[in-house]
């Protein structure tokens, strides 16, 4: 970017996302292949294949509810057979997913809610 200050970096960029039950969404995304960096007190970060992002034990329903976050993925297909897999193992309160269907922004996209209602676009672009 033209004219940007080399001492305004960007390292990394994280989300903070809403937990209703804290443990019972710790133990979801875990089931999902996210593992637990660190737990300290009401806020933990989970990492995926070098993505991340911090979970924490606060919940208000507008926002969580109202709370999107996009995960590129290689597959929607395998990560709807996967979600659906972890469902049907255990309940985890209002977690669900639908089948992966074409978008305006991905030529496939797998929807989840994960248990406290955050939406999760898991979307194949190629």
């Amino acid at each position: 970017m033209t004219g940007l200050d080399p001492k305004l970096t960007v390292q990394d960029l994280k989300t903070f996302v809403g937990a209703k039950d804290f443990d019972v969404s710790l133990d979801f995304y875990a089931a999902l292949g996210w593992r637990v960096n660190f737990q300290e007190g009401d806020l933990a970060e989970l990492e995926l294949c070098d993505q991340r992002f911090y979970l924490q034990r606060y919940y208000q329903a507008e926002w969580c509810n109202n709370s999107m976050l996009y995960l590129s993925v290689d597959d929607a297909t395998a990560w709807h057979e996967k979600i659906e897999a972890v469902l049907a193992a255990r309940t985890y309160g209002a977690a669900r997913t639908k089948p992966p269907a074409p978008a305006d922004y991905a030529k496939l996209v797998t929807h989840m809610w994960d248990p406290s209602g955050v939406l999760w676009h898991l979307a194949q672009v190629t």
